[in-house]
């Protein structure tokens, strides 16, 4: 089929990489313009830009597709189908419906649950027992397109970063599997029940909340792995909790205040519960085991954690 992709972080690349591997004719790769990125604020072009250039795909980075010179170049293309995975831009009515087969997105949900911008991180913050992705026909609306096909698999323990990896992948295959036989996998319109909003990770809930509760405090940490990060203070310095195990999931430890340490192994008391940090990251120094980091700066027992 003759595609334009459009897509800009990790997330997306698997599904570029497939279709290109597939055969298909990828016609124009969009992406968002390369951003200011770490302490030199050099411009750094996203993912999918990277790996389009180094397989010789012609690639656009407009800052908008509203504008009409945009949207003429876009028609220009004589597509077939457009498949989108995590581009971050609007795609106006004018775009969406150039392609003869429209636009498909990979979303990283079983829609019409966690519609929006953070998919994994709300499930894992809302203790779903599974997620999935939805390869949908897109429409104006947020995520409430038609479904064409849809993938399943269990949260269980991971972190965002895992999870995130796990459905690229599953997205990948899926969006191949429709496009082979577009007729087979007709779309099917979201059902009204169920619909929930997964709106963007604000960077304020990554500082841990020990009022919460040792099993939501551990999904936190999960969910914000690897970014932003799930952090307590000490001090005035910022610790990341990468991973942690939950002590007591459900009952008050007798006289512990949450957010203060029980012990020297950094097991910190919640409301209810307590949680153990097993993986911990200081600012400015590399991720490491729990007992290496207190190796090195003690943490007591009776330590207040803001």
């Amino acid at each position: 089929m003759r595609i334009a992709f459009m897509g800009t972080p990790p997330f997306a690349v698997p599904t570029l990489a497939a279709l290109h591997a597939a055969g298909h004719e990828i016609v124009a790769v969009y992406t968002q313009p390369p951003r200011p990125a770490q302490r030199g604020k050099k411009l750094q072009q996203s993912a999918v830009h990277v790996w389009a250039e180094e397989h010789g795909l012609p690639v656009r980075t407009p800052k908008s597709l509203k504008g009409a010179d945009e949207q003429a170049e876009f028609a220009a293309l004589d597509l077939d189908i457009a498949v989108v995975a995590a581009y971050g831009l609007i795609l106006p009515p004018a775009i969406l419906d150039a392609p003869r087969e429209g636009c498909l997105n990979v979303h990283g949900s079983i829609l019409p649950r966690w519609r929006g911008a953070a998919p994994v991180q709300r499930a894992i913050l809302a203790g779903d027992a599974e997620t999935g992705v939805t390869i949908m026909q897109m429409d104006v609306g947020l995520d409430t397109g038609a479904m064409r096909l849809i993938g399943r698999t269990p949260v269980d323990g991971k972190t965002a970063g895992e999870l995130t990896d796990e459905l690229a992948a599953m997205g990948a295959g899926l969006m191949v599997k429709v496009l082979s036989d577009l007729h087979a996998f007709a779309p099917d319109a979201q059902p009204d029940d169920g619909v929930t909003y997964a709106a963007k990770i604000d960077k304020s809930e990554a500082r841990l909340d020990f009022l919460t509760g040792a099993v939501q405090v551990e999904r936190q940490i999960r969910a914000f792995n690897p970014m932003p990060g799930a952090f307590f203070e000490l001090e005035g310095e910022r610790y990341k909790i990468l991973a942690a195990e939950v002590v007591h999931p459900s009952e008050t430890v007798t006289g512990a205040t949450p957010g203060v340490t029980l012990d020297d192994t950094l097991t910190i008391a919640c409301n209810p519960g307590a949680i153990r940090a097993t993986r911990v990251q200081r600012a400015g120094k590399p991720a490491m085991d729990a007992g290496e980091l207190l190796r090195g700066r003690a943490i007591a027992k009776g330590t207040r954690l803001a």
